[in-house]
């Protein structure tokens, strides 16, 4: 397919994903970026951490989307009490018929909301983190595939940290982007005064059908990505583990653990779907630079020395932004 034909078709494609938006603003009041960030995980087959205070309307914007694509949508609260078979499910012994009945878990869906995943323990974590990595769970002897496409939003609270069990940092880089979100602008919480408070909600529309999705995904697989674009986000990742190759030795003895190469592959998905949303067939390095925080942030792992100085993975981030060159 050459560019033009490419570009036509993100743009016809690009015209029901904006209609998504519009649908869900009818009940969502702002959290663009947080929106665009789903969407980059649902297109690109791929899984959000979310971290914000409570409050931010993160439940009700991913269930509202997930109506809005026509997808199966569970809610899974983790706490410090919950068992890896409430995720996944379990067998049940029929005493009448002398055998086992598979019950599944909530995890078979296509869109999960894993709320505060940190509140439960590490065994329970790695139940829902293999199902994203595998798409596959294993009750009994039986393996079970997962529904398809099949996305997890998962939640961290900032503010709370006692009772809780950070997730293993090879476990954080299993998603693709972290998403940090704040409290709304002003005129943003009046009008969500107006909606929430003063009015009932509206009903939002199904647009878009599974098909639909799993044919926007497969057209951004072939959104075009020039050789350059590649390599600048090969050196955006190098960057983090070889600092003075690109002029950043000051920042060197604040990094105890750079980017891991699915970082990179994560950065280039995506970039496509960035471009995609932008309604290009085509990435541009912007595409790169906007996204390259959420991709990044939770994959350094800060030093000693970093931590004692109070530097953050954004600071490191913005140092190479403005050091590694951009083709």
């Amino acid at each position: 397919m050459d560019i033009n034909e490419l570009n036509k078709k993100v743009l016809e494609e690009n015209v029901k994903v904006k209609e998504v938006l519009n649908e869900i603003h009818k009940v969502i009041v702002g959290q663009e970026k947080l929106l665009e960030r789903l969407l980059i995980g649902i297109f690109s087959g791929n899984h959000i951490l979310v971290e914000g205070v409570p409050g931010l309307a993160k439940t009700l914007a991913v269930r509202t989307l997930a109506q809005c694509c026509d997808m199966e949508f569970k809610r899974i609260q983790f706490t410090p009490d919950l068992l890896p078979s409430d995720i996944t499910g379990t067998q049940i012994y029929i005493p009448q018929k002398g055998e086992f009945l598979t019950k599944k878990g909530p995890v078979f869906a296509n869109f999960i909301l894993a709320d505060e995943i940190n509140r439960a323990p590490a065994k329970v974590q790695s139940a829902l983190l293999e199902a994203m990595q595998e798409k596959t769970v294993t009750i009994g002897d039986e393996t079970f595939t997962l529904p398809d496409p099949f996305f997890v939003m998962a939640t961290q609270n900032p503010i709370e940290q006692e009772g809780t069990y950070p997730l293993p940092e090879a476990q954080v880089d299993r998603f693709i982007m972290k998403v940090v979100i704040t409290y709304p602008e002003i005129d943003e919480e009046r009008q969500i005064i107006e909606k929430v408070a003063i009015q009932k909600l509206p009903q939002v529309t199904k647009i878009l059908k599974i098909d639909d999705t799993k044919r926007i995904k497969d057209l951004i697989s072939q959104i075009y990505i020039d050789e350059k674009i590649k390599n600048y986000c090969v050196a955006l990742s190098d960057s983090t583990r070889n600092p003075e190759k690109y002029g950043l030795e000051k920042i060197k003895p604040f990094i105890a653990w750079g980017v891991s190469p699915r970082a990179t592959l994560h950065l280039i998905d995506s970039a496509r779907v960035k471009a995609f949303l932008e309604g290009r067939g085509f990435v541009i390095p912007e595409d790169v630079r906007d996204i390259l925080v959420d991709v990044f942030r939770h994959r350094i792992i800060l030093s000693y020395e970093g931590e004692a100085e109070e530097f953050t993975p954004e600071k490191i981030i913005s140092e190479i932004l403005a050091s590694v060159e951009v083709p």
